[in-house]
């Protein structure tokens, strides 16, 4: 595992160690059991996913009422988070054979797993001593899954006691949702992924791993020592690929969610958006811009000069006067706001206006774009 950060000083990347890594060990396949996956978050959190919204309306209204119920009482293994048993290091052609290679995990992996996403925890609760075997371990699961609500509570204890049964009754689920839904939506995804997936490859093989890695996301880069891949995620965390590999798995349902396995015991596996009908890579904003963005709404005046902008290109002597401010004043929030992508200066003969950068404001969301365009 790497020692430190690499590429960030700030404490918000997943850093993959690659060093030694073959080249054919980093792997860019499709699975249908993550695809499912992304699909089950989609409608257990609509509001993430507004380019589905109408997919997942279709679709709930669809459901017969007991595979409604069965979704509902299993929905903390994809909802918040995801279980990482859903997300293949080696994927399938088929759901059914990447639920037998579920089905092949043990109890102690498969209830870990279950229980980091139903509880809200983290895997070193439970790094110590097995919740299966521990009365301690089990005791400490089971109050965190309560605390998160009786649904939770009900759901820990069922799988903690017999755990045999609860992994039946979630594969069947699973199955269940192939039949009312995912294999017509598998079956319309499948030319965009597969597009996706000759790019990556070809680039894998053409022009190497960074290149493949760029064309993935821009918060997905490799390290100059070609060590060390490195994923802007809001956390500070590092794993190795320990010769077995790394798998990155295209999604159209994901977006906008980079969504990355890195616990110990697990090969590492990255799963990132692909925009469907498109061959170009998804361009999640980065952290390092949402901060320098927000940094820069913070201020009141800055949202002033942004209001003034939304209604056309102004020069910083027309927004100094407009506001009653100084010149220097205007130039260092207007500076500020360039650093965030808010605002481009275009000359024009001996002026210099500046004008909003609507896409980049857009992206923050809707709600803050209706107010400076009010």
């Amino acid at each position: 595992m790497t020692s430190g950060p690499i590429g960030d000083d700030r404490g918000v990347t997943l850093r993959i160690d690659i060093s030694g890594l073959p080249g054919e060990r980093v792997r860019f396949a499709a699975s249908p059991l993550a695809e499912l996956t992304a699909m089950l978050h989609v409608l257990a959190a609509p509001g993430h996913h507004p380019r589905h919204a109408g997919w997942a309306a279709d679709v709930r209204a669809g459901l017969p009422p007991e595979l409604a119920e069965r979704l509902r009482e299993a929905e903390f293994l994809w909802r918040s988070s995801q279980a990482d048993f859903l997300y293949p290091a080696r994927p399938r052609p088929t759901l059914a054979e990447e639920l037998d290679a579920v089905d092949r995990t043990d109890d102690d992996r498969y209830v870990t797993a279950a229980l980091v996403s139903t509880c809200g925890s983290t895997r070193g609760r439970f790094a110590t001593a097995s919740p299966l075997t521990d009365r301690a371990a089990r005791e400490r699961a089971l109050d965190l899954a309560q605390a998160r609500g009786a649904r939770h509570g009900a759901f820990a204890e069922r799988l903690l006691t017999e755990p045999a049964a609860v992994r039946a009754r979630v594969r069947r689920t699973l199955e269940l949702c192939a039949e009312a839904f995912f294999d017509a939506a598998w079956a319309e995804v499948a030319v965009p992924l597969a597009t996706d997936l000759r790019v990556k490859n070809d680039l894998l093989r053409r022009q190497g791993l960074g290149a493949a890695l760029a064309a993935v996301s821009r918060a997905v880069t490799l390290s100059g020592d070609g060590d060390v891949i490195v994923v802007d995620k809001l956390q500070d965390k590092a794993t190795s690929a320990d010769g077995a590999g790394v798998t990155f798995l295209p999604s159209v349902f994901a977006d906008p969610h980079l969504v990355a396995v890195h616990a110990p015991g697990w090969q590492p596996v990255v799963q990132y958006p692909v925009p469907a009908g498109e061959t170009g890579p998804a361009e999640p904003v980065s952290l390092d811009t949402v901060t320098l963005r927000l940094e820069a709404l913070a201020h009141p005046v800055r949202l002033r000069l942004l209001r003034t902008l939304a209604r056309g290109p102004h020069t910083t002597g027309e927004l100094a006067h407009t506001w009653e401010l100084s010149l220097p004043e205007v130039s260092r929030h207007l500076a500020v706001m360039r650093r965030a992508g808010l605002v481009t200066p275009r000359r024009h003969g001996r002026y210099v206006r500046h004008t909003l950068d609507l896409p980049g404001l857009t992206a923050l969301g809707t709600d803050l774009l209706a107010a400076v365009l009010r």
